[in-house]
């Protein structure tokens, strides 16, 4: 009997060195897209999906991610009395039913696999979703199709892209094994190879299916690339006790990690806002020359 998926997991204890000096009072998932911080488009999609539980795995002054999904009384309050019904329905998606999400603290920065072993009194024997916010996918709810996949397969199931193969040494790299042009069978997982070495050029982006097996192996807490507990090992060790696939998920996906990638996620999801879509065409025009000189 499959068991169903309920429970998410979200890594945000990362530094965002990427984004400093932004990021230096300021947790990167809080950073916005438009006008929702990245936190909540991982919320919002998990949601979507079913899920009802989430975990913040977070570090050291990252607390207003949490104070983020709390009520925020006073603002509440006085946007009642002056009648501003439209921030108030704004306010909405960021709360959460009390006792749904929780936290932990990831003390050290042991890599992504060390954040998921942090979670593990919270994930127990329950299968979990990992949703990593620097990731957005426009579209029906990338986390959603890995769901109905794992609701037919039982077993692991990662969103899959292809990169440039001489990308491979950014990314978790898949071993195939048969294909049906949606979903594929993983055989083996290699983090970050060389593109020489790469077995393919799917690659993994930051949505996880994953059965409660990975813990055990999460638990020894093994170093490996980067000296870091990497979730990529741990997950290729369940190779052939749990079933094992890939899906190449409907959707585009904007890398928010990235500076280019931030910028291009603002134009993608403004431009189609009834709001902000005819403001964003315009201005957009003025830039055309500079493209074109490109």
């Amino acid at each position: 009997m499959i068991k169903p998926l309920k429970k998410a997991v979200l890594p945000v204890a990362g530094l965002g060195t990427r984004f400093l000096p932004a990021t230096k009072a300021m947790p990167k998932e809080m950073l916005p897209v438009v006008d929702k911080p990245l936190i909540q488009y991982a919320i919002d999609e998990a949601r979507e999906a079913g899920i009802e539980e989430f975990c913040l795995v977070t570090g050291r002054g990252k607390d207003s991610l949490i104070d983020y999904f709390d009520i925020a009384y006073e603002l509440e309050a006085t946007l009642r009395e002056r009648g501003k019904k439209s921030a108030l329905e704004a306010l909405a998606p960021s709360g959460v039913q009390a006792g749904s999400l929780v936290a932990v603290r990831q003390q050290e920065p042991l890599g992504l696999g060390h954040a998921i072993w942090c979670a593990r009194s919270f994930i127990g024997d329950d299968p979990f979703a990992i949703l990593l916010p620097d990731d957005i996918v426009k579209g029906r709810s990338c986390i959603g199709q890995l769901v109905e996949a794992y609701n037919q397969t039982g077993g692991n199931v990662v969103a899959v892209t292809e990169v440039p193969r001489e990308h491979t040494n950014r990314y978790g790299i898949l071993d195939v094994g048969s294909d049906d042009g949606k979903l594929v069978e993983v055989k083996g997982l290699v983090e970050k190879p060389a593109p020489e070495d790469a077995p393919s050029n799917l690659s993994i982006i930051g949505r996880y299916v994953l059965t409660a097996d990975v813990m055990k192996y999460l638990a020894k807490l093994e170093r490996g690339a980067g000296n870091e507990v990497q979730l990529t090992d741990a997950m290729a060790k369940t190779i052939g006790e749990v079933p094992f696939h890939g899906l190449r998920y409907e959707g585009t996906r904007f890398d928010c990690g990235d500076k280019a990638g931030f910028l291009e996620a603002q134009i993608a999801f403004s431009i189609d806002r009834e709001d902000l879509g005819a403001s964003v065409k315009a201005f957009l025009k003025k830039y055309k020359q500079y493209v074109d000189a490109a």
